[in-house]
């Protein structure tokens, strides 16, 4: 089973995280892999704007149904195509969704099985 990572954390925590990281590397540190793919949230309130229910609703339809393109994507989700494509887009910017082109299509695709959310408080 495939798990997608989604973490909030500060900005300032991220940027911390990857100093860290590249001195290790110039130490000659060997890293520890990442256990699978992160997105990662600077607050509990952009993860929100992001993951609204339509766009959970288009992750669950791509991931069970498979549509060949966009727009069975919308027929699918009985959502305009328009929007369908903005959310798309978003949604692969953000990295929850991965593009497959064909010589004429081009379809949405969830590599995973499951997200998981990890906050620290």
């Amino acid at each position: 089973m495939k798990i997608k990572k989604i973490m909030i954390k500060s900005l300032k925590s991220v940027l911390d995280d990857t100093v860290k990281k590249v001195e290790a590397i110039e130490r000659g540190e060997k890293l520890k892999p990442v256990k699978g793919p992160e997105v990662y949230f600077t607050s509990f309130e952009a993860l929100r704007k992001v993951l609204t229910p339509k766009r959970l609703g288009l992750l669950h339809i791509i991931k069970m149904k498979k549509p060949s393109s966009i727009n069975e994507l919308a027929r699918m989700a009985k959502r305009d195509v328009k929007n369908v494509a903005d959310d798309v887009k978003y949604l692969e910017q953000v990295g929850l969704i991965e593009k497959k082109e064909t010589a004429k299509r081009t379809a949405p695709v969830v590599t995973y099985d499951k997200l998981f959310f990890e906050m620290a408080v």
